[in-house]
């Protein structure tokens, strides 16, 4: 069954073309990455998966239901299609333990005794048990990255959607979260990463898709995608990728 279903999605900004006609299918328990330069549109097509950006064309479907369905308003969806930006957006005025609750909490209704102790294992699991009471300035980029993907989870969704959570780290903090994101494939998460990390996606991907100018030019498993690319410009893509030293 395919968790997440994306059909011919179109998206203008004004005249500019982001997304052109762009069809995906991920199956649950798959995960698929997104690669390709900045700006063909992958980050853009995550946020129309969540409905955080109107798109003019087509159609998203989660579990065979649209997302426009009068069963998917905005907290459902969010509750069962979670996100992670890589600027984090961490509410940054209150501790690490509200920030995870906040949402299952007030908005799905989850009581504070349950939604506190679901927290404090998300914690643990990650590593970040101690830090409940912390505020995110308090804590470094890799931690702050780790409490946003804790925040994610807290609301049990059936898929995660990552956008470059690696981007604004240090390199030596980029393993750690990355163990993190292979933890949770091992766990079976269905999820939609888009990441500038070729090593990392070719290891942990079931699919990879290339995205130029707003559309998919090729999808094929990592060892075929990395290994022989048949479009010629993923080809190009992937010789820039290895000639700086990324793959």
């Amino acid at each position: 069954m395919n968790r997440v279903e994306i059909s011919s999605v179109t998206k203008y900004y004004g005249n500019n073309l982001v997304l052109d006609e762009v069809s995906l299918a991920v199956r649950e328990h798959e995960v698929v990455c997104l690669i390709g330069a900045s700006g063909s549109g992958k980050s853009t097509l995550l946020r129309c998966v969540n409905k955080l950006v109107p798109f003019d064309h087509g159609d998203i479907s989660i579990d065979g239901v649209s997302i426009f369905s009068e069963q998917f308003n905005n907290n459902e969806l969010h509750k069962r299609v979670g996100i992670v930006f890589q600027a984090y957006n961490l509410f940054p005025h209150i501790n690490v333990l509200n920030n995870i609750t906040l949402a299952p909490r007030k908005v799905h209704g989850v009581s504070r005794q349950e939604s506190e102790e679901r927290a404090y294992r998300l914690l643990d699991l990650f590593g970040m048990q101690g830090y409940e009471k912390s505020y995110p300035e308090q804590l470094s980029g890799g931690q702050q990255q780790r409490v946003a993907i804790v925040r994610a989870l807290a609301t049990q969704p059936d898929v995660l959607m990552l956008d470059e959570v690696t981007a604004a780290l240090d390199p030596e903090l980029i393993g750690g979260v990355l163990r993190i994101i292979r933890d949770l494939k091992t766990q079976g998460m269905t999820m939609i990463i888009v990441t500038h990390e070729m090593g990392f996606a070719r290891d942990v991907a079931d699919r990879v898709c290339f995205l130029e100018g707003g559309r998919i030019l090729e999808e094929a498993p990592p060892n075929k995608l990395f290994s022989a690319p048949e479009n010629p410009r993923t080809r190009q893509f992937l010789q820039r990728i290895i000639e700086a030293g990324r793959l």
